[in-house]
């Protein structure tokens, strides 16, 4: 007689739960410290906000209000150009125009003749200081890099006069000249990327009967576009948000940048006093792009940085 064996049993399987451990005190405080420093940093931008969307008569009289007092787009309206002189000055403004998109466009076109052309000498210099040989390489770009300890200040009367005898003045390339070919920083920041490249790689491209031209233009500079990306983003928020070189060269709304139309903006100040409504909207209005632009870019500048080894 055949012994009849029962089926094995199925165990089901026992869910494993993870331990959670528990947050430590040090996680905590940290948590904090950096929740209490992101509220710090953003609390100007919603104060700039707050007072954008306010009346100029209601902030004269509830200044410390948290919330935005006398409700009104008004200043917007007058910072885009949308208010005639006379809906201006019943709103506390000084009735005074703001061609903004005017200015908007000569801050594009400064910033990106700046930043491209910049970018491209720039490389061309690190890369003929990352992988070139010529004689005195090391010692010229250590004199070119000690151009980064000379302040901006000492460079503004000698950049002034060589506009000014070019006939430059109030002129958009004039604006842009003076940073438009490179920088001790751009070229430091890219040549350290320059170097981290194998030399296999150039070894193999002159094999292939490429020269030092091509080899640039084909296989470096596609190499490198997340690092000149990078370098393109901290370069255009730079020129954007320049001021005392346009105030000097730009005297008239053809060469007027928006940084230097929000000082004369402020000082149109009517008898009421200054149009706090509108000048905190326009200048929302111009910074809305950088931070745009900024917050695509943020991680990859990070990453960038920490790759290229620059402090």
């Amino acid at each position: 007689m055949a012994a009849v064996t029962a089926p094995p049993t199925r165990t089901s399987p026992v869910s494993v739960r993870p331990l959670r451990r528990r947050p430590s005190v040090g996680r905590i405080a940290a948590w904090v410290v950096m929740a209490a420093i992101v509220l710090v940093t953003l609390l100007p931008f919603y104060w700039i906000l707050r007072t954008a969307l306010s009346s100029n008569t209601a902030l004269a009289a509830h200044p410390g209000d948290p919330l935005p007092v006398g409700f009104t787009t008004g200043g917007f309206e007058r910072a885009l150009g949308l208010q005639s002189a006379e809906e201006a000055i019943a709103q506390g403004g000084s009735g005074g125009g703001l061609r903004f998109w005017r200015y908007l466009i000569n801050s594009v076109v400064v910033s990106t003749l700046i930043t491209v052309c910049q970018i491209f000498f720039s490389a061309m210099a690190a890369y003929a200081f990352a992988r070139l040989r010529w004689r005195g390489r090391d010692k010229v770009f250590g004199l070119f890099l000690a151009g980064l300890m000379v302040p901006t200040l000492f460079t503004l009367l000698p950049n002034f006069v060589l506009i000014k005898q070019l006939g430059l003045i109030d002129n958009l390339l004039g604006i842009a000249l003076p940073t438009m070919f490179m920088t001790p920083f751009a070229v430091f920041f890219l040549r350290q990327f320059f170097m981290n490249v194998p030399r296999e790689v150039e070894e193999a491209a002159l094999l292939d009967g490429a020269g030092k031209v091509r080899i640039f233009f084909r296989v470096m500079l596609p190499m490198a576009s997340t690092p000149i990306l990078t370098l393109g983003v901290l370069t255009y928020i730079t020129s954007w948000n320049d001021y005392f070189w346009p105030l000097m060269v730009s005297y008239s709304d053809s060469s007027r940048v928006l940084t230097v139309a929000l000082a004369i903006f402020r000082a149109q100040t009517p008898q009421t006093g200054y149009d706090w409504s509108g000048l905190m909207a326009a200048t929302l209005i111009a910074a809305l792009p950088m931070l745009l632009l900024f917050g695509v870019f943020a991680r990859r500048i990070v990453s960038t940085i920490s790759f290229t080894g620059v402090k």
